[in-house]
């Protein structure tokens, strides 16, 4: 069962924490993960780009010229794909790359990002993180004692405005909560600071 040490918000060590061996602790498969962070960035594209086929393109009603004798090649519309101003060959249109994996496959890509982030010594769990005010330098100064100035993922049991905000316009450092966490942001984090509450949450779900 992994061990890891609990810090406070000072950088302070002030205990250790045995994570679930079911969540934590297994072999990471590679290929699942890859899996899960193709799927998240295929989701998240638009696929919002559009262009006009020979069929929409305005113009072109009439034959250019006749259809001998002139010389010149055929030609039956100006708005083909070889004139200036034509239409698109095979034009884009809106479509939707989303695809969903299987929710076995998921929960194992979930659990093998997690233990990758133990098996690496990338994971830091916070005693507890609550902030009076919105205030940046605090989440700054937090970050930097706790050895996580790169880029950064910060673990919330559950929406807390202040620190959000505060660690909104540190670059790289991005918060999420245990109902929104995802195998990409863990993968991308060189850091991932969780809080002791949301650590038995993960637990729960994923246990």
């Amino acid at each position: 069962m992994p061990t890891v040490s609990v810090k406070n918000m000072q950088g302070a060590e002030v205990g250790t924490m045995e994570l679930a061996e079911a969540v934590f602790g297994i072999e990471p498969n590679v290929s699942v993960m890859n899996d899960a962070v193709k799927c998240y960035l295929a989701c998240q594209r638009q696929g919002t780009q559009s262009a006009l086929t020979r069929a929409e393109v305005s113009g072109g009603g009439r034959k250019p010229w006749r259809q001998k004798g002139t010389g010149h090649a055929r030609q039956g519309s100006t708005r083909a794909p070889q004139w200036t101003h034509g239409g698109i060959v095979f034009a884009p249109k809106p479509r939707s790359y989303s695809y969903t994996l299987n929710k076995k496959v998921k929960r194992l890509a979930m659990k093998s990002a997690l233990s990758s982030k133990v098996a690496d010594n990338e994971i830091v769990v916070l005693e507890s993180l609550s902030m009076d005010e919105y205030k940046t330098k605090v989440v700054a100064n937090m970050l930097k004692a706790l050895g996580a100035e790169k880029n950064v993922l910060i673990v919330l049991p559950e929406v807390d405005a202040k620190v959000i905000a505060s660690a909104a316009n540190i670059p790289g450092v991005k918060t999420t909560q245990v109902n929104t966490l995802n195998v990409y942001d863990i993968l991308n984090a060189d850091k991932f600071v969780v809080v002791k509450d949301a650590v038995a949450k993960i637990e729960e779900v994923y246990a």
